[in-house]
């Protein structure tokens, strides 16, 4: 049987959001961490986007943590 992470997935049927801001230039950091900040939908500084809290958002904005800032959204 498969296994699913069942707070991953209540998170999203919640509707939780946070709001993620780039606020330092990925200029000089690792290929990987540029492609972190594309995948959260950040392309320039102070670009900011609503993305659904969930854990992979989290562990990707954990290891950009120093180039970005995280709003939790209230709706």
């Amino acid at each position: 049987m498969d296994k699913v992470n069942k707070t991953a997935t209540k998170d999203v049927v919640s509707g939780k959001k946070v709001e993620i801001k780039l606020v330092r230039s990925v200029i000089g950091t690792p290929e990987w961490m540029r492609v972190i900040v594309r995948t959260l939908g950040l392309r320039k500084i102070n670009s900011k986007n609503l993305v659904p809290d969930n854990g992979a958002i989290r562990g990707m904005v954990r290891k950009v943590s120093h180039l970005v800032e995280l709003t939790e959204v209230k709706e």
